[in-house]
């Protein structure tokens, strides 16, 4: 019975993909299918037209399974090292420059954040 749970979930998460899909080739915006799959979600997620417990347990079974996933573009790569020599440091430099910039970015939200909720805390306390 929990194959078959799983396999049910898994359906729900593939059609997303499915329609995230479509939409890719259907809406003429520069926009990647995984961009708008993660976009339905979302949306199914917070709007309980796809409730957790639907996807939760092939969600956490992709999430284990992630590394694995990027082994073969790895070796892909490695392989063809050569091919790539000529933009080998513009790369290091695009990925360094990159990541530093998302967890930036990323510390100084969630900083945001806390701090309107510890505004909003604050503002209902006062209220009270």
């Amino acid at each position: 019975m929990r194959i078959l749970k799983f396999i049910k979930q898994l359906t729900i998460i593939m059609a997303v993909a499915f329609l995230a899909e479509l939409m890719e080739r259907l809406i003429p915006l520069p926009i990647a299918a995984s961009m708008y799959g993660l976009v339905l979600m979302l949306l199914g997620l917070i709007t309980k037209v796809i409730p957790l417990e639907k996807v939760e347990g092939a969600a956490d079974f992709l999430v284990e399974i992630l590394p694995v996933l990027f082994v073969p573009p790895t070796v892909s790569i490695i392989a063809n090292i050569d091919a790539l020599k000529d933009i080998l440091i513009p790369l290091v430099v695009i990925c360094f420059s990159t990541t530093v910039l998302i967890m930036g970015v990323t510390g100084w939200v969630t900083q945001a954040l806390f701090r309107r909720g510890e505004k909003t805390r604050k503002k209902e306390e006062d209220h009270e």
